[in-house]
């Protein structure tokens, strides 16, 4: 495997020959000092190279079924949004890096995550890999969306948005920096209002990590007596297709967005190389700062394994050869392959702060 810094430069040069003059140089600076807070956000940073490294780190997992994944899973790419009929629903709401892979990719993801990211009150390694396959094994058995509205009460208690969150939601959106957005994002961003003709603003936002340098637009307007916001993203070729030598592989975040097991977001949509969205306090990803240590309980990484499973079952038969799969191995994969993926990206995170 190259050396990080070698790897960084090479996705950094594809990212602006992708972008063009699209890339928010600004923005990728900002990424690269943030990266150096901790390896977990560091992590969340370098899906590049997850992709890149993680049949070299873990080689025995190449041979798992094949699914539409997640790819870039981790602690903080859970949200809350509002269904076609009102209810508020919870689950994963960022496909960014989405493609076919082995499903085992995004178990091992997901709970090296957790475990970069843990503090004294979270559970032990053991217990947190054992959590994630166990509420994982449960969504094989009986995939369904997590919709807040009558059942799940104890997630709902945990993201439900506080007054003073929804203040600061507000304030922030109050506070924008007017800029016009180029065509393509403004027509995007037009598509998705409420109306056809209905008077807007733009503006750049600034969110996330690892998608740091590409554009994002907001367009606020005031409708029908409130505030409405709209988010359009550029789209780029996953980083796991690129690292499989496929640059030309479509996206297909639409697809695993609306899977057969989701209650999907009715304003997600994908166009012309655009992901737009609604934004509000409510339809929002939850950050682990933003709620304690509420993403680092043990039930709580049980739902997070439900929710995995609910995109991996998507697929026809896709839940039955994956239980297959799991029925063979041992009953220490997901721990041992855990331990290899942290240990390999805090050797990576020790060359990019030490450099």
């Amino acid at each position: 495997m190259i050396p990080f810094a070698q790897s960084k430069r090479r996705y950094e040069s594809w990212l602006r020959k992708a972008l063009g003059k699209d890339l928010v140089a600004a923005d990728l600076k900002r990424k690269n000092d943030i990266m150096a807070d901790s390896a977990f956000v560091f992590l969340r940073g370098t899906y590049w190279r997850w992709a890149e490294m993680a049949f070299e780190a873990f080689p025995d997992l190449a041979t798992a079924p094949e699914v539409l994944a997640v790819g870039d899973i981790h602690l903080e790419n859970f949200g809350t949004w509002r269904d076609a009929d009102g209810r508020l629903v919870w689950g994963i709401n960022d496909f960014d890096e989405a493609a076919p892979m082995p499903y085992a990719l995004d178990l091992v993801r997901l709970a090296a995550s957790a475990a970069l990211a843990a503090n004294d009150r979270a559970p032990k390694f053991d217990s947190a890999c054992d959590a994630i396959l166990e509420g994982y094994r449960t969504g094989l058995a009986s995939p369904a969306p997590v919709v807040l509205d009558r059942d799940w009460a104890w997630l709902r208690d945990k993201v439900v948005v506080p007054e003073e969150e929804r203040q600061k939601f507000w304030k922030k959106i109050a506070a924008r920096k007017l800029e016009a957005a180029p065509d393509r994002f403004r027509k995007a961003l037009r598509q998705e209002m409420p109306e056809p003709r209905l008077p807007f603003d733009t503006a750049r936002r600034v969110a996330g990590t690892g998608s740091l340098g590409r554009p994002r637009w907001i367009g606020v307007a005031d409708w029908r007596g409130a505030p409405i916001v709209r988010e359009a993203k550029a789209v780029l070729t996953s980083a796991w297709s690129l690292a499989r030598g496929k640059p030309s592989e479509p996206v297909r975040l639409a697809e695993i967005a609306a899977g057969r097991f989701r209650a999907p977001d009715p304003w997600y949509r994908v166009a012309n190389g655009i992901v737009s969205r609604r934004l509000s306090p409510n339809n929002r990803k939850i950050e682990a700062g933003a709620i304690d240590d509420r993403l680092h309980g043990r039930r709580m990484l049980k739902t997070m394994g439900f929710e995995l499973a609910n995109i991996h079952a998507s697929a026809r038969g896709a839940g039955a050869a994956i239980a297959r799969d799991l029925k063979m191995r041992r009953a220490d994969w997901l721990r041992t392959a855990t331990e290899a993926a942290t240990q390999a990206v805090q050797a990576d995170y020790k060359q990019f702060t030490s450099s």
